[in-house]
């Protein structure tokens, strides 16, 4: 089960409560880190009591649980969109990559991976994250292959591994200098291996001379 937790009293006002916490959560775990933003600094920026902040959420682990149901439900809300609102005559791999590289740097997208981090020390929290990383896994096999128009078998599946793992690298990743010039570079070596995996065009080298 993903990340979900009920109240005794389910009203429309707590429901409308709650989401507002989750996203305070989201969006802190975001900007300052899961470790930072604690119960009572998320109970802050959804504007509310810490009494009410612990009527909805009485520990720190119900508070992960649901927050994680929360990004996840995000995530897959705007992975679908993406994928079904191409340009008109737009690229389907270049679609596909630029796409999902602009997701990384939405809030629920930075939270996950910001959760991914905290996981690897910490068993709660890896406990908790696990059932979403392998349903965001399962859902992006279609997502992905109708984003960049790709079909099924080991070879897609390698070059959607590829694209997705490399771009959730490079958007977690720390480059010192010339930030602008080695993404674009990289970017671009994606593009090219992307294709030739999935045999699209004429494309024999991953180097763009």
């Amino acid at each position: 089960m993903i990340g979900l937790y009920f109240v005794s009293k389910d009203t429309p006002k707590s429901r409308r409560t709650r989401v507002r916490i989750l996203e305070a959560a989201t969006r802190l775990f975001a900007e300052v880190g899961y470790h930072t933003a604690t119960n009572a600094m998320i109970a802050d920026a959804a504007e509310l009591t810490r009494g009410a902040m612990l009527y909805h959420f009485p520990s720190r682990e119900d508070l992960v649980l649901a927050t994680i149901g929360h990004i996840h439900v995000e995530r897959l809300t705007l992975f679908d969109a993406a994928a079904a609102n191409p340009p008109p005559g737009v690229d389907a791999t270049a679609h596909a990559i630029a796409a999902y590289w602009e997701l990384l740097s939405r809030p629920p997208f930075v939270a996950f991976g910001e959760l991914e981090a905290v996981a690897r020390t910490d068993a709660m929290v890896r406990e908790r994250l696990a059932p979403a990383q392998a349903a965001f896994d399962q859902a992006q096999v279609a997502t992905f292959s109708a984003l960049a128009q790709a079909g099924q078998g080991p070879r897609f599946q390698a070059s959607r591994d590829l694209a997705r793992f490399l771009l959730e690298g490079l958007a977690r990743g720390n480059l010192a200098y010339d930030r602008e010039g080695r993404v674009r570079n990289l970017m671009a070596v994606v593009d090219r291996a992307v294709r030739m995996l999935n045999r699209k065009g004429d494309v024999q080298e991953l180097w763009p001379e």
